[in-house]
């Protein structure tokens, strides 16, 4: 496998483990404010490259990389093939772009409802 090959599927594997962490990321970070901010920041971010006209980094460096080994996506090895559909699935990006920044939402509710929640239990405390 060429040196630009391999860097593509390591950064495809990274961007798997970038929206595993947006998606998830909440699950880890209870009593944890320094990565609680961390994931927040993730969100805000995730959201912005959703909504907004700016390409993720990732993806750039994926296509980049990609073109200079000289590939086109889904070929190359199994793993990378498929790891390249879970990431990229076959779905319009308009509702693409909804789900991802619905998603971003939904778990930005989770830690307003967590600050609301710690508030309500500690008046006069900030969190």
């Amino acid at each position: 496998m060429q040196p630009f090959a391999v860097l593509a599927a390591l950064v495809l594997l990274a961007h798997l483990v970038w929206i595993l962490w947006v998606i998830f990321g909440w699950t880890l970070t209870r009593h944890r404010p320094v990565l609680a901010v961390l994931h927040i920041v993730s969100l805000v971010w995730g959201i912005a490259v959703e909504a907004g006209p700016w390409p993720c980094p990732l993806t750039t460096a994926e296509q980049w990389l990609e073109a200079r080994a000289g590939s086109s996506p889904y070929r190359g090895s199994f793993m990378v093939h498929y790891l390249d559909a879970l990431v990229y699935p076959d779905v319009p990006e308009a509702l693409l772009t909804w789900i991802g920044a619905g998603v971003c939402a939904a778990i930005l509710g989770i830690y307003v409802r967590r600050f609301w929640r710690a508030r309500a239990h500690h008046p006069g405390r900030s969190t």
